[in-house]
């Protein structure tokens, strides 16, 4: 059974360390659409539960501000800005548990690897073939300035899968 009316992803929620920082990026470097800003929210107050109850942090915390970015045609970035004692501030690898990436589909891998190393982003090795499933496709891993891993991917002709789902699904449904 699957869960019932979805339609979608709707957007990709991260923390940042700076706001403004992160707004400049998105901006001028990944070319999002800045949206619209809401907050601040939270408490000094340790007995108001809205915080933990909602959001799963310590009650004293204080999101100082989120935004929102249109990036391309669909994603939807909701980027936020805390404050809370004990904030762990180190960017978790792909191999930590809670470890994540966002990938952003380009239509030319070269040229837009190209800009990011112009900008002087710091991308990942060189762009890599895939095989399989996603044949077709190649991608490269690139960071943000606050350390999140961000990925490009591009497969113009389709991906392998895409021809012909029946060939990599195996006995799974």
């Amino acid at each position: 059974m699957a869960l019932p009316g979805l339609k979608r992803l709707d957007h990709i929620g991260f923390t940042v360390p700076d706001l403004d920082q992160a707004h400049r990026w998105l901006v001028d470097v990944l070319g999002c659409e800045y949206m619209y800003s809401l907050g601040p929210f939270g408490s000094a107050d340790e007995t108001d539960d809205w915080m933990p109850e909602h959001l799963n942090v310590d009650a004293r915390t204080v999101m100082r501000q989120l935004r929102f970015y249109r990036c391309g045609e669909q994603a939807v970035f909701e980027v936020f800005e805390y404050r809370a004692d004990g904030q762990r501030t180190v960017v978790p690898r792909n191999s930590d548990v809670g470890g994540h990436h966002v990938a952003l589909y380009v239509d030319d891998l070269d040229e837009a690897v190209s800009f990011l190393r112009h900008r002087g982003v710091p991308v990942l090795g060189e762009p890599t073939v895939s095989a399989g499933p996603s044949e077709g496709q190649r991608w490269v891993y690139f960071l943000s300035p606050w350390g999140m891993q961000f990925e490009l991917v591009s497969y113009p002709d389709g991906k392998a899968y895409d021809r012909d789902p029946s060939q990599f699904r195996g006995d799974r449904t």
